[in-house]
């Protein structure tokens, strides 16, 4: 099953994503989102330096404003792309 990188803050996200299947990497630093097929962020601090190093090559959702299910519907679909 794919690999989802998913901020530690978003703890209800992360028993969503589990129970559909999905293998979960806790977001603690930046080098954890490698070999992720897709992350699950927060928004909060989304680019706050202003800097784009990218450390993944998958899909990044921001979860800002969105339910668990909004966000598992936007992980299904961008890892069966």
């Amino acid at each position: 099953m794919a690999r989802v990188g998913v901020e530690q803050s978003l703890s209800d996200i992360q028993e969503a994503l589990q129970q559909r299947g999905y293998d979960i990497v806790q977001l603690k630093q930046e080098q954890d989102a490698s070999g992720c097929d897709c992350c699950v962020i927060s928004g909060q601090d989304q680019n706050m330096m202003g800097m784009q190093d990218a450390q993944t090559q998958g899909s990044v959702i921001n979860a800002h404003g969105m339910s668990a299910d909004e966000v598992c519907q936007q992980v299904d679909q961008r890892i069966q792309q």
